[in-house]
């Protein structure tokens, strides 16, 4: 982690880094874990490169913010963020207490498996809540990332910000690294800010193959995604 936040800012890119709490020790001990945060944002801090803690299943959502409200964002400010996921029933309260802490947060639909009573379950409540969120982000929020690839959410989310008058320097989206480049380039042309998310290192591979294990609608996501760029390409 310290590497890949030292070669960001020896590149000297406009980039952000992404860690998974668990990857940090979140199973063994909190502690730990917040320590080993600690490390990696003092070494973030001084090469000025803004880190976010990525969500994952809920069982760690509490967990994530309370480090985050309790330990974190108190001594680092706008140098970490969050992620919040649209299908958790929780998000708009989760939402609603990082706008009062001014902090920053990428809002995506959230990608693990989730039981009916944490998370909704049809694909247009899960949308529906990303756009109560996305406009309360951008309204309220800090620079927030809007990270989707459903071109209706895109559509929503450039409709809610012209009619309110928000400027493309108030938020970014951010998609996937080689995922509906065409969206990519369209936003981007277009003047909005646009941000890839990347996978870094050795073990890109395995953390692909377990993000698609842990929902395999995540497999028929990708095939169409590719697909529709395929055929706006031609």
């Amino acid at each position: 982690m310290l590497r890949t936040i030292e070669a960001v800012a020896r590149a000297k890119l406009d980039g952000n880094v992404s860690v998974k709490l668990t990857q940090l020790g979140l199973d063994i001990d909190e502690g730990l874990c917040a320590d080993n945060m600690r490390t990696v944002l003092d070494r973030a801090r001084e090469l000025d490169v803004f880190v976010r803690m990525d969500m994952e299943s809920s069982e760690y959502t509490e967990r994530t913010l309370r480090l985050f409200y309790d330990v974190l964002h108190p001594t680092y400010g706008d140098l970490t963020g969050v992620v919040i996921q649209s299908y958790l029933r929780r998000s708009e309260a989760d939402v609603d207490e990082l706008v009062r802490r001014k902090a920053r947060v990428r809002l995506c639909k959230g990608a693990y498996a989730e039981p009916a009573d944490l998370a909704f379950q049809e694909r247009s409540e899960v949308s529906d809540s990303f756009e109560r969120l996305m406009q309360r982000l951008l309204e309220h929020g800090n620079y927030p990332g809007i990270a989707t690839h459903d071109e209706d959410l895109i559509r929503r989310t450039l409709a809610f910000a012209d009619q309110r008058g928000i400027g493309s320097e108030r938020f970014e989206f951010q998609m996937l690294y080689g995922v509906r480049r065409d969206l990519q380039d369209d936003l981007k042309s277009k003047g909005y800010n646009m941000r890839v998310y990347v996978p870094f290192g050795t073990a890109w591979y395995p953390y692909l193959m377990r993000r698609l294990a842990e929902r395999p609608a995540n497999v028929v996501f990708m095939v169409a995604s590719v697909t529709k760029e395929l055929f706006r390409r031609r």
